[in-house]
């Protein structure tokens, strides 16, 4: 069966601890493009720390995020269910009520599970997490101070607290989200970036991609402070350090898309005593399957209720595969700036990309087509045929895509209405219509009940749901808002 899960269950809580079970530290990014790695190619931009963790530990070069925006991105990273099933499928989004996350599953392993940084999901007592130098575990999310807004102390003290007791750590950082004003942009210059193909060469573009790649740098000593915590902590060869980007940048054709510079991850994972150092996995994979993942190496037992399997074997070498097709959808409704609705879907295999999108009768629009940067390249469009085409077509698409991601990895090339590509479109099709299926995902009328499911909406229908269901978050406030 396509949809068949050997996730993990809950067990009794150890009355005592288990010192070989390993520790986990999962470090996120904010808004971080996969291929924006020097350890995934980029040549422009500086990632030292993340290109040493590769060097030490596993690319995983077909790993999934779930959605091309960060609260159901994380939501789905941290309960293992995709976004219409959780019920946190537009951003800002909460979970249904009864939905679990990492504290439910792993606290009666033995475990205990912090967070530290960025938080955007929703209801909290959905997300238990114990929130180290946080006081009441709500973060100060108006803070624009980095060592505030991540607090490497309470890191630390809490990787140290207790080396008879395993852990998992969520370290979120904020860092590469738009406005890109941290970091030095100045080692960057504009003139000398080479753009990746499917952006618009404007003096604008080429400003943004300098301020971006230098908060990309910002981010990447973070992540060697990290690792420098673990690695000092004594317990470094049984500690899991798992590194993933999110979705895409702001800049076209990234985030709010499902193609792959919007959902594929630059994932790394490092773990000296299981994981070959400089090895690569190209197994299809999705943040659902970290969950799982995380219980089998607990001790946790085989459960049917959540989408992700777990990818254990495929970490430690004794597997190349892990799934058939991955998944994503996108739902623009109730998004900053955003149409009256644009649902995407879409299923991948290990090569062909096939895209639904529900509303092609629409335009699609958002923060990023309301920028200068992205005014300039219609501006271009007057005169280059390029920019032309490529503005049009992060607006208005077609109902169908279907891409040749060997051949064509940014997607620059729809091929769904060649005639070869048929038995292609039947069975990627079928694929997709039975995912939706099972998720409960009706298309359209689910994108029309997507305003219920974040926090103001459910808030309304759930008296109760908890202080965290819409709580603040600091990037609402800035011009490129989630």
């Amino acid at each position: 069966m396509l949809f068949a899960n050997n996730a993990l269950a809950q067990t009794t809580p150890q009355k005592t601890a288990n010192t070989a079970k390993p520790n986990i530290v999962v470090m996120i990014a904010d808004d971080l493009t996969y291929s924006d790695l020097g350890c995934w190619g980029n040549k422009d931009v500086k990632t030292p720390n993340l290109d040493r963790l590769a060097a030490q530990g596993m690319r995983l070069t077909s790993c999934y995020t779930t959605a091309p925006v960060c609260s159901p991105t994380r939501q789905a990273l941290y309960t293992g269910l995709y976004p219409v099933r959780s019920g946190a499928y537009p951003n800002h989004a909460i979970v249904k009520p009864g939905v679990k996350s990492l504290p439910h599953y792993l606290k009666p392993l033995g475990y205990r599970v912090g967070l530290v940084g960025k938080q955007h999901y929703g209801p909290a007592e959905n997300f238990p997490f114990e929130y180290p130098g946080q006081d009441g575990g709500a973060e100060d999310e108006e803070n624009e101070n980095a060592e505030k807004d991540l607090n490497y102390g309470a890191a630390e003290q809490f990787i140290n607290r207790d080396k008879k007791q395993p852990y998992l750590l969520v370290v979120a950082a904020h860092e590469p989200h738009s406005p890109w004003n941290k970091g030095d942009a100045s080692v960057y210059k504009p003139a000398d970036l080479k753009l990746p193909p499917y952006l618009v060469d404007t003096p604008l573009t080429r400003r943004a991609l300098s301020n971006y790649y230098g908060e990309v740098t910002y981010l990447d000593q973070q992540v060697g402070r990290v690792m420098d915590f673990v690695d000092k902590s004594g317990q470094a060869d049984n500690t899991l350090f798992l590194f993933v980007s999110e979705q895409g940048s702001s800049l076209p054709h990234g985030k709010w898309t499902l193609y792959d510079v919007g959902i594929r991850s630059a994932t790394i994972a490092r773990w000296p005593a299981k994981i070959k150092a400089g090895s690569t996995s190209n197994a299809l994979c999705q943040y659902i399957d970290f969950l799982p993942t995380f219980m089998e190496m607990g001790g946790g037992k085989a459960d049917t209720n959540i989408d992700g399997r777990s990818i254990l074997k495929v970490l430690t070498g004794e597997s190349t595969k892990a799934r058939d097709y991955v998944f994503a959808e996108e739902t623009s409704r109730g998004i900053i700036a955003g149409p009256e609705a644009y649902g995407i879907r879409a299923v991948a295999d290990d090569r062909w990309k096939y895209i639904l999108n529900l509303n092609s009768d629409a335009e699609f629009m958002n923060t990023e087509t309301r920028t200068p940067r992205f005014q300039s390249w219609v501006k271009k469009g007057e005169t280059d045929a390029f920019a032309r085409e490529q503005a049009q077509r992060y607006k208005v698409r077609p109902a169908v895509e279907l891409y040749d991601l060997q051949n064509d990895p940014f997607e620059m090339k729809n091929i769904a209405d060649q005639p070869d590509q048929k038995a292609n479109l039947t069975r990627l099709r079928s694929a997709l219509d039975g995912w939706m299926k099972q998720q409960g995902d009706e298309g359209v009328k689910t994108e029309m009940e997507a305003k219920e499911h974040q926090g103001s909406g459910q808030a309304k229908r759930r008296a109760g749901a908890g202080a965290g269901a819409n709580r603040p978050n600091r990037q609402r406030a800035n011009a490129n808002a989630n």
